[in-house]
């Protein structure tokens, strides 16, 4: 843990333990030591953290350009597109479409 972090810790008044459990999990979220354990629980690195930041400095700036053009007036863009969905290919049938009278050439 980072020197600069203290511990947290709750009194509890009047026996209302809903309530001191309640300050110290927003205590601890706030403090930041889980999201620090979490962190460190696995090893990541430095080239994976310095793809990620630009990834997200890319979408960043995708966002901000978007909203830009919709404060525009620009109500044709999306945040998230999808690739549209396209209707399948349908095989080629490989057997002659027969006329009724081919069918019957056939059944003779």
């Amino acid at each position: 843990m980072a020197k600069n972090k203290t511990l947290v810790s709750v009194k509890v008044i009047k026996g209302d333990i809903n309530r001191a459990l309640k300050k110290y999990k927003r205590r601890v979220s706030d403090s930041g030591h889980l999201l620090e354990l979490r962190e460190r629980k696995t090893y990541t690195k430095p080239k994976t953290i310095r793809r990620k930041e630009k990834q997200n400095a890319i979408r960043e700036q995708q966002k901000e350009t978007i909203l830009g053009k919709i404060a525009d007036g620009d109500n044709t863009l999306r945040f998230y597109t999808k690739k549209k969905k396209t209707k399948p290919n349908k095989p080629k049938n490989t057997q002659k479409d027969l006329s009724a009278k081919e069918l019957l050439k056939w059944k003779t």
